[in-house]
């Protein structure tokens, strides 16, 4: 059976530029629809976070405004409810071992501006699975920023030049948080050499280069797990 490794945040904050703490945690659609999708395909999933602690959904993305109205916000909060202590108890980021999984895909939400994205762990999980083109690396929105941790043994970015996409500075500041961020992802990821692509603001977006495959949004979660299967699917036939 397919194995994926659905990594979540644990933080239920995000330290701003000014010192002061904005509460966040995962954003809820980019964790339900990739969990429906590979749910859907038949995929032993792991959900995991740092430490193991108990993950905390972003309040902000239950908002009608952010979703297809209130009935799907009620339809999500049902949905992440009957996971029950699959949710609430989920594996520690730190005891897995890369060799069990086939994919690895972090969700998004600011919660990985603050624990992911300078986590050595995450980085070592992907440095382990990329070379395996069997395999396939991936993340939406904020969740691209743990690319950043991995590295080759030279210290050097294992994802230089690679065509990638995330929530960018254009939608950061229309979200209110350009001008509040500590840094940027987009920026942060072209300065360590990822050939970014961003798309229209809010849109569904989705960059594959080979086995890595990111998405730029809450409305590119849905696709960019499908886009998963889809690699996983072609490549182990």
């Amino acid at each position: 059976m397919t194995k994926v490794l659905l990594v979540v945040t644990g933080s239920d904050h995000w330290t701003l530029k000014d010192g002061s703490k904005h509460p966040t945690g995962f954003w809820a659609a980019e964790f339900v629809h990739p969990h429906q999708v590979f749910s859907a395909a038949g995929y032993d999933i792991t959900i995991a976070t740092p430490g193991g602690v108990s993950p905390t959904v972003d309040e902000i993305s239950l908002d009608p405004q952010f979703n297809a109205g209130q009935a799907d916000v009620d339809a999500q909060r049902q949905y992440l409810a009957d996971l029950g202590e699959t949710l609430t108890t989920p594996a520690r980021l730190e005891d897995v071992n890369p060799a069990d999984y086939d994919a690895v895909y972090v969700c998004g939400g600011h919660g990985p501006m603050e624990d992911l994205a300078d986590n050595p762990v995450i980085g070592n999980i992907f440095a382990a699975i990329y070379p395996d083109k069997n395999k396939v690396v991936a993340a939406d929105c904020h969740g691209v920023g743990a690319l950043l941790p991995a590295r080759n043994a030279d210290g050097s970015w294992m994802f230089t030049g690679v065509k990638m996409t995330g929530f960018t500075d254009e939608e950061e500041t229309l979200f209110g948080f350009g001008d509040k961020a500590p840094w940027l992802l987009e920026t942060r990821l072209r300065e360590n050499g990822a050939d970014f692509d961003g798309g229209a603001a809010f849109s569904p977006t989705v960059v594959i280069d080979g086995n890595v495959i990111t998405g730029q949004n809450p409305a590119s979660a849905h696709p960019s797990a499908e886009a998963v299967v889809e690699y996983l699917t072609a490549h182990n036939a």
